[in-house]
């Protein structure tokens, strides 16, 4: 069997070999192929190199050159990025690098959920932000007095959906509420849909007889364009009853192309979905927004905590999760796998 460097080097031949840029499907197929090799020799690459790294100040530590204190604060140091890139390790679909789009719904509860909602897409853009990666708002529905009735973030980096896809659920706040003037604790939901942007390497066939199409004018903040040109679009596919909307780009032709590709890659999930029936995402994501169906709870009175209910882990510093620090959560979601 060949190794993924035997592999590479394999692909790289036949990119120079004549004919190959003749049939460009099959040439960019191999292109990424390629591309996801050399991805994760890296990975085994950079492991390597920080074990290396910390047998040499092993070595000076044992041999009196540096004190106890930096040695251990080395180790705790290369053992953060070794278990970064071990559950780096676990995103094998061939999904998980491809760019996230994550969609936020407010449940029942009016500005009350819609607030969390709100506050669910401040922490999902840091995050993103944190990771490097380019994120960017593709719809954007202003709530009734707070908060938003629906968003949908596009957020392009490194594996991001395979960070972000065990986000798919319920979330679930309790809070004194600022909304409240007899400061009562109040509950409130939202949902959290996270599916991959196809790219060209996928053909998903779409009857252009199955569509609706609707346009209206952008709302939210940022452009002179908003609310003075329907440059949004709405599409209905409606075997599938799926809506996407979208009012990222200045121009309805840009937003139009950006709505099919969305359309698509929710068709898409659906599809894989239907394979792994046991992790149902879509159906789960059907579910209705109230107690008992949470995946994660944020409880920021009586007490302060945040606990994911699958894996049981938990912090007890809600402030630094809601700034975009959830990387122990990602983390515990695929190490269970």
């Amino acid at each position: 069997m060949l190794s993924r460097k035997e592999k590479i080097q394999e692909k790289k031949q036949l990119t120079v070999a004549p004919g190959f840029w003749d049939d460009a499907k099959r040439a960019t197929a191999v292109i990424k192929a390629m591309q996801d090799d050399e991805v994760w020799v890296n990975v085994y690459e950079e492991n390597e190199q920080r074990l290396g790294e910390l047998e040499i100040w092993f070595s000076y530590y044992k041999s009196g050159d540096i004190e106890e204190a930096e040695y251990a604060a080395y180790y705790q140091a290369a053992m953060l990025e070794i278990e970064a890139l071990e559950y780096k390790s676990t995103l094998t679909d061939a999904e998980d690098k491809l760019t996230a789009l994550l969609q936020i719904n407010p449940g029942a509860g009016g500005t009350e959920s819609q607030d969390w909602a709100e506050m669910l897409l401040r922490m999902y853009r840091m995050y993103g932000e944190k990771k490097g990666w380019n994120v960017s708002v593709v719809d954007y529905q202003n709530g009734e007095g707070a908060g938003i009735k629906m968003a949908t973030l596009q957020l392009e980096g490194d594996f991001a959906y395979g960070f972000l896809k065990n986000e798919n659920g319920i979330h679930r706040l309790v809070r004194i509420s600022p909304f409240d003037a007899n400061a009562k604790r109040h509950t409130s939901f939202a949902s959290v849909f996270v599916y991959p942007l196809i790219d060209d390497s996928i053909d998903i066939l779409v009857n252009p007889s199955d569509l609706i199409w609707d346009f209206f004018r952008s709302g939210g903040s940022g452009g002179q364009n908003v609310n003075k040109v329907e440059t949004a679009v709405r599409l209905t596919h409606v075997p599938s009853g799926i809506i996407v909307s979208c009012q990222q780009a200045r121009t309805q032709g840009e937003n139009r192309e950006k709505a099919m590709k969305m359309l698509q890659s929710k068709l898409h999930e659906i599809e894989l979905q239907k394979k792994n029936a046991a992790k149902d995402s879509v159906n789960a994501n059907k579910k209705k927004i109230e107690w008992g169906s949470q995946i994660r709870s944020y409880v920021f009175h009586p007490y302060k905590m945040i606990k994911d209910h699958r894996t049981n882990y938990e912090v007890s510093n809600p402030e630094a999760v809601m700034n975009g620090d959830l990387d122990g959560f990602v983390k515990s979601g695929l190490m269970k796998k």
